[in-house]
């Protein structure tokens, strides 16, 4: 009944209502109204509305006059909840519970629960508990590249502002944590008690800041007041009234602060204070200096740069204005040291047809001796510098030409002499084999014929180091062009002999050549140089015949070597080159015009002189290789194991036809081998002299076996063996061939640790250790059971000299590199060494370090020799808070040099 009522009722409405208009929410159509004078005459009853005058035609050009009401939600919204997912219309809430995700305009969102009211245009997202009544899941907030990991967070989706507590923050390599933080928008942020650390566990940091207030720009900069250091949760009376920390992605200028430090003559210091200048994104510039209370000083210019898939390199420019003692003392004294290195390497994908490369080490010859702030004591051991700066380029033409400009350097820092080209040109032509087409197979004797052209120019320099680029250095340059066109052939006789033939001939220029004149007012003949164009001729002939000869020693399946194979290489050579007596003169030696002796103007040439005395000699050498087949220890592989018993075992000698005494040279042997899975290196080599001694020590043209002794005389020999070996297996992850991470190497030295580790004074946060390998070792490490990595290097030299019956050891040496994981965080380290026939110990350095977790502590220490130093460091690993550090150390006496 009540169903009934509610349609009679609902229908009288309707009745009733009949007459009125209705209208959707578009607003009131436009109807189209007829004229009077049009109406038809038949009347009606204006009581009566027909249902077509009720139900009026919409007009399609009416438009709305109220404004549509905005949507609760601008943007599609993606979620997920492992529990549940619960919509609330009335109070316009969406909850979402357990490892909820929320993702929405720009900013995602993950917690245990997240709770959207979007008619607030709010997000909150919070912990919850797990069964044992911890909270779990923290949110993570995330809105572009910025990550905010919160205890829980209120959120505006519109006005972008947001409050946080307990956020959890990574700004570059600074953690930061907050008390309460408030969001005022996408790159402005201001923090309450915040935590500022670089440790790995920002909850339970080792170390940290405490700011009372910070403001953080994310991507730019963070600003802070009133700050302290806070270690172990001990507040320490270290702070500062305020700080700034830049926090661009791209590199940013600044300055760098010094370390004070004590020398033993130049007084009290400060090192490597300057500042750093990030000039672009392809080159940076860090000028640092050290000033001592003496008066001494030092300068330093260290510009970075790269450009990708192109070149990347690196300029270092060193001077130091040393003064030792006070003025007034006898041993007061007075010097300058510098030192240039410069590294570029190009890509090789950017120009296939042309290359630059440079690798420069040059500067005063005690600089790693006498420097105040050198990388590496072991470089000081190096009596080398070298450079070279090179740029190649291949034309692709038919024949293919080759073109290379070096200038090269080399110097010796215990004579102080330095040799340099500026520069060296070579230029080649490919070969042309004028007796066969392009396409066509060279084989046999005709067609295999072929000739190219080679040319070589070279500026030599010879000079001290007290002359280096002052005018005279230039004045005694030796310039020389050197032609030469190679023609040979090979082939194949009686189907197992490979034969090759050839001839050369070359042609030498020079600009200046000498003449030799007897100096009636010394007495003494002088080498007068003549300057102006020369040149000589000279050319040779060579051909060698020579085999391949395999040899298998089976000794059975079920032995443990089951075969030995060995392979010879035997070698006949023969070259002949003729007399160039015609390029010889003579001089008056002693002014009587009675003994005159030859000479060739050439001499003292780039590429030599012309030999006067005819050549022909023959050369025979073999080559060996040994390789055996062992039964493998798994007996699951079927096929036995190579083992190389001996990577080489050569032998070699010649015979001079047209000698009048001494014809055959001394038999020279040399060999090499790899032990120990390849971890042992052995190379050895001897000379065996036929010939015997006279009373004099000298050779004579006589036999050794026939002067009562035996068939050879070794009159030299020499062993080296290089050992490395470690707790495990694998490849080091620090690369120590590239001189740009390895500043000993750079330096002139060793990739090895054998003469000590380098350590970048300027940047002592370089480690020995390797993160991820300490973690592991952490995680494996037992009560019972501790981890103890190792790893070893040993080189040791033994060298023989017998030429004059000296029958001496004059080389036994044996160096020893090697370092030992006490725990995951403590390694200790040794370079040392031991010579036999000084019988004393070498150069020995001594290292501890320690790794703090975010900071680092070392001990370096060389107890004995003239190095006699110690270096103790420890400071936080950070680049951005590298200034907080702590740096002592004590430095060689060069006196004692």
């Amino acid at each position: 009944m009540r169903t009934n009522l509610f349609h009679i009722v609902l229908s009288a409405i309707f009745l009733t209502l009949g007459s009125a208009e209705a209208y959707s929410q578009e607003g009131k159509n436009k109807t189209t109204t007829i004229p009077a004078e049009k109406q038809p005459s038949t009347k009606k009853d204006s009581t009566k509305v027909s249902l077509s005058e009720i139900i009026k035609p919409a007009d399609s050009t009416a438009q709305d006059t109220l404004k549509p009401k905005k949507t609760f939600l601008e943007s599609k919204v993606k979620r997920k909840a492992v529990d549940y997912e619960k919509m609330d219309q009335k109070k316009k809430l969406l909850t979402l519970y357990n490892q909820a995700e929320l993702y929405y305009q720009d900013f995602e969102l993950k917690a245990g629960i997240i709770v959207m009211d979007y008619e607030k245009n709010e997000v909150y997202a919070g912990r919850i508990k797990d069964s044992l009544g911890n909270y779990t899941q923290r949110p993570v907030f995330k809105q572009g590249s910025n990550v905010i990991e919160p205890d829980s967070i209120r959120f505006n989706t519109v006005t972008k502002k947001a409050l946080v507590w307990n956020s959890r923050s990574t700004q570059g390599e600074l953690n930061i944590k907050g008390e309460i933080t408030k969001k005022e928008n996408d790159s402005v942020y201001f923090i309450k008690n915040a935590r500022i650390t670089t440790s790995k566990n920002i909850d339970d940091p080792e170390y940290y800041f405490l700011a009372r207030k910070l403001k953080l720009v994310p991507g730019k900069k963070v600003v802070v007041g009133l700050t302290n250091m806070v270690i172990a949760d001990v507040p320490t009376p270290l702070g500062i009234p305020f700080a700034f920390f830049p926090m661009s992605n791209k590199g940013t200028s600044g300055l760098i602060l010094p370390s004070p430090n004590d020398s033993n003559r130049q007084g009290f210091s400060l090192q490597n204070g300057g500042i750093y200048l990030a000039l672009s994104d392809n080159y940076d510039l860090a000028v640092m200096g050290d000033y001592y209370t003496n008066g001494s000083y030092a300068m330093r210019f260290e510009s970075s740069y790269a450009k990708r898939y192109k070149f990347r390199g690196n300029l270092n420019v060193r001077f130091e204005n040393q003064i030792e003692s006070e003025r007034g003392f006898p041993d007061y004294a007075k010097t300058t040291q510098y030192n240039i290195q410069w590294s570029h390497t190009q890509d090789p994908k950017s120009n296939p047809n042309s290359r630059f490369s440079a690798s420069v080490n040059l500067g005063s010859s005690k600089y790693y001796q006498q420097s105040l702030n050198q990388s590496n004591v072991g470089s000081a051991l190096n009596n080398t510098l070298s450079s070279s700066v090179s740029f190649s380029k291949t034309f692709n033409t038919v024949p293919q030409v080759n073109m290379s400009i070096t200038a090269t350097h080399s110097q010796n820092t215990q004579t102080e002499t330095i040799n340099m080209t500026l520069p060296t040109f070579q230029g080649s032509v490919d070969r042309i084999f004028p007796f066969a087409s392009e396409d066509e197979i060279k084989k046999g004797f005709i067609k295999n014929i072929n000739f190219q052209y080679n040319l070589n120019a070279q500026n030599q320099i010879t000079t001290k180091d007290s002359l280096f680029f002052k005018p005279q250095m230039f004045r005694d340059a030796r310039v020389g062009f050197q032609h030469s066109i190679p023609i040979s052939t090979n082939f194949k006789i009686f189907k197992y002999f490979s034969v090759s033939a050839g001839g050369n001939y070359n042609e030498v220029w020079y600009m200046k050549t000498i003449e030799k004149r007897f100096n009636e007012a010394t007495q003494k003949v002088d080498n007068v140089d003549i300057r102006g164009f020369d040149a000589f001729r000279t050319y040779n002939f060579s051909s060698s015949i020579g085999t391949t000869i395999y040899g298998t020693f089976n000794f059975g399946e079920k032995k443990k070597i089951q075969a030995i194979r060995h392979v010879m290489r035997p070698s006949v050579s023969y070259s002949y080159t003729p007399s160039f007596a015609k390029y010889y003169d003579t001089y008056d030696p002693d002014g009587s015009g009675t003994m005159l002796k030859e000479y060739t103007r050439f001499e003292g040439g780039i590429y030599g002189a012309p030999g006067k005395g005819v050549s022909n000699n023959i050369g025979f050498s073999l080559s060996n290789t040994f390789e055996a087949k062992v039964t493998d220890k798994d007996s699951t592989k079927t096929e036995p194991k190579k083992v190389m018993l001996l990577n080489n075992l050569n032998f070699s000698t010649s015979y001079d036809m047209t000698a009048d005494s001494l014809k055959l040279a001394p038999l020279r042997v040399s060999g090499g081998t790899t032990l120990l899975e390849d971890k042992m290196n052995v190379n050895f080599a001897a000379t065996l002299d036929p010939y015997a001694l006279d009373n004099a020590n000298r050779r004579i043209d006589m036999f050794n076996i026939d002067n009562g002794g035996s068939l050879f005389r070794l009159s030299s020999a020499n062993i080296t063996i290089n050992y490395s070996f470690s707790s495990k297996d694998g490849t080091d992850e620090n690369d120590r061939s590239d001189p740009l991470k390895n500043q000993g190497l750079r330096n002139g030295g060793r990739e090895d640790d054998l003469f000590g580790t380098a350590r970048d004074l300027g940047d002592s946060r370089q480690s020995q250790f390797n993160d991820e390998d300490t973690e592991k070792a952490e995680k494996r490490t037992t009560f019972y059971k501790a981890l103890l990595p190792w790893d070893l290097r040993l080189a040791y030299s033994l060298t023989y000299s017998n030429s004059t019956r000296q029958n001496e050891i004059t080389n036994n040496s044996l160096m020893v590199s090697g370092n030992i994981d006490l725990t995951p965080r403590w390694k200790v380290g040794i370079s040392t060494g031991y010579d036999f026939v000084q019988d004393g110990v070498t150069f020995t350095q001594l290292r501890f370090e320690r790794d703090l977790l975010s900071w680092r502590m070392d001990f370096n220490w060389i107890p004995i020799g003239d190095y006699t130093s110690w270096g103790f460091f420890i400071g936080i690993k950070s680049s951005v808070l590298s200034d907080i550090k702590w740096d002592k150390r004590k430095q060689p006496d060069k006196r004692l040099r």
